[in-house]
């Protein structure tokens, strides 16, 4: 399936990773609720943020059993039911080997997932993606803001803790004991 074949059907028919998986790799898009939202190309100032967070999430979980992954990489978050909300975040790090074990996506959810803003994504970022996070069992969110260089961490479990913070913070992350991620790092 092509995007011009996406376009043209009615947002309301649904689809499912079995669906997915026979569509052009060429077309990146999310399924949340069967739904399909195609995913434009990102900014070089979203893949600069991106590029820096990973590179130190990956230097810390160097010889360590979490691993980290960049978009696109799918998570499947409700695989054993419906299987019809798969996204693609633009960092996430999995820490039970299980969920990975193909080495081709995530069945469930990973341990932290960061999104970083772009215009044409934030309001599904923001609320879409939130909720299903936390629905489905993601232990902590960032939401990245590379324009206006700030970051909204969510801690999901049985008290939902949020918390801003700044482009000269210094962020721990809750579930990598020990990571502390330097802002002035990622936002040069």
């Amino acid at each position: 399936m092509n995007l011009m074949t996406l376009e043209s059907k009615n947002q309301i028919e649904r689809y499912t990773y079995a669906d997915y998986e026979t569509w052009d790799d060429k077309l990146r898009c999310e399924l949340i609720d069967g739904v399909v939202y195609a995913m434009s190309a990102p900014s070089r100032v979203h893949q600069e943020v991106l590029l820096n967070l990973a590179t130190i999430l990956n230097t810390f979980l160097r010889g360590k059993k979490c691993k980290v992954f960049v978009a696109p990489f799918d998570v499947r978050l409700n695989w054993d039911t419906k299987d019809d909300i798969v996204l693609q975040p633009d960092i996430l790090v999995v820490c039970d080997e299980k969920k990975i074990e193909n080495g081709k996506h995530c069945l469930g959810a990973p341990d932290l997932v960061i999104e970083i803003l772009s215009p044409s994504t934030s309001r599904k970022d923001l609320l879409y993606k939130s909720h299903y996070y936390r629905e489905y069992g993601v232990k902590e969110y960032w939401v990245v803001d590379p324009i206006d260089k700030g970051v909204s961490k969510l801690l999901f479990g049985d008290v939902n803790l949020c918390g801003e913070f700044t482009n000269d913070s210094e962020i721990p992350v809750s579930v990598l004991e020990g990571c502390i991620i330097n802002m002035r790092e990622v936002f040069l």
